[in-house]
């Protein structure tokens, strides 16, 4: 009997050596310069969070806001820390005119009297956000919703 469960534990301790697993060991980062490598981690991250839904103040998959996604996106997958609020946001790197936007910029919308709104540019007039009514999802820019909203640009 004790020589079973010697063996026993020697099989468990053996494969609790193997290699971690990949999500373990720390990823690659892409870069914002590269707008091919952008436009994947963004189509990525789409894949990974869509349909989440909205929740005021949330940071997780069971409920993101839209600057909390953002601030999750750039920093899971470019390694930069950003502020935490869309107000914050719209106050980072430099300004850029809807007709330059690239993969990987900030886009903002004034969706209310007060409200503002956040997504991450990915290049043909598409954008990824949370959104209020669908969760995370990827939107037109050429929407007709969209396109009254549209406010500003950033490249952070």
């Amino acid at each position: 009997m004790k020589l079973l469960i010697v063996l026993l534990l020697a099989v468990l301790l053996s494969a609790c050596s193997s290699a971690p697993p990949q999500s373990v060991s720390p990823t690659k980062k892409a870069s914002l310069s590269n707008e091919a490598e952008v436009k994947t981690q963004l189509l990525q991250t789409h894949r990974e969070w869509k349909g989440v839904p909205y929740r005021l103040g949330g940071m997780s998959k069971s409920g993101i806001d839209c600057s909390g996604f953002v601030l999750l996106t750039f920093q899971n997958h470019f390694g930069r820390q950003l502020p935490r609020t869309t107000e914050q946001q719209k106050s980072i790197g430099k300004s850029v005119s809807k007709s330059q936007l690239r993969a990987g910029d900030l886009v903002f919308f004034k969706t209310g009297w007060s409200s503002r709104h956040v997504g991450i540019y990915i290049g043909d007039s598409q954008f990824l956000h949370a959104s209020t009514s669908q969760g995370v999802m990827i939107s037109s820019l050429k929407n007709s919703y969209w396109k009254q909203k549209y406010w500003l640009s950033r490249r952070p």
